[in-house]
């Protein structure tokens, strides 16, 4: 059985930028379980009906097919009981939706406004329009307004990493000892802050690079 994921694509069909598709990948990986990606763009919505709506990551898993980062995360800890849990206890699992909500309010929006512009480069000129379209609803402001506004955007985005930056320094990841899906939520954030920014966002010495570094180590995965 070939486990198969449907992964958001730029342009370049190996760049991977969706922060929900890489928590996903960090979950199979902490699962060992083996799978193959499929590059998908914003506009290929046909290739996805299948799965019902309109949005990846999409997995498909011999006859199960789950969307949603969260409920890919929620199925494999299910169906994989034996494998090594992404959660491992009740409290941790309460304590990972907290760092979901953090993610998903208070980083995503601080990074999208740093990085929306050369991300916009960097996608297939069919998705460019959908692109502009939904996200300069999303943030009222064109993608050439956001792109002038950039540095004023950038302090809001580094207080965004003092938290980060501070658990960091005191344990080797956000679950403690190993990373879990709390991690994968937050490092898939700051993987699409690396892959859609023109410029690095944080210094080669800073402990969120070694912690990035650290996960990706644990699952043999390259950079």
């Amino acid at each position: 059985m070939t486990r198969k994921l449907y992964d958001l694509a730029g342009a370049d069909p190996e760049l991977r930028f969706s922060p929900y598709c890489w928590r996903v990948k960090l979950a199979l990986a902490h699962k060992s379980l083996p799978f193959e990606t499929i590059p998908w763009r914003f506009t290929e919505k046909d290739e996805i009906a299948f799965s019902g709506q309109t949005k990846v990551p999409v997995l498909v898993d011999g006859d199960e097919t789950v969307t949603d980062s969260y409920a890919i995360a929620e199925y494999l800890e299910t169906a994989y009981p034996n494998e090594p849990s992404l959660f491992n206890d009740n409290a941790t699992r309460a304590l990972t939706r907290f760092v979901k909500q953090w993610t998903e309010d208070t980083l995503h929006p601080a990074i999208g406004r740093v990085i929306l512009p050369s991300l916009f480069a960097r996608l297939h000129p069919k998705d460019q329009p959908y692109f502009r379209m939904t996200r300069e609803a999303a943030f009222g402001m064109t993608i050439e307004e956001i792109a002038e506004k950039r540095e004023a955007f950038l302090p809001a985005f580094m207080a965004a990493l003092v938290p980060l930056r501070r658990t960091l320094q005191a344990q080797p990841f956000l679950a403690g000892a190993g990373p879990l899906f709390a991690d994968h939520i937050v490092f898939g954030a700051l993987k699409w802050a690396r892959k859609g920014s023109d410029v690095p966002l944080w210094d080669l010495d800073d402990p969120i690079e070694r912690w990035m570094e650290a996960v990706l180590d644990t699952y043999g995965i390259a950079g």
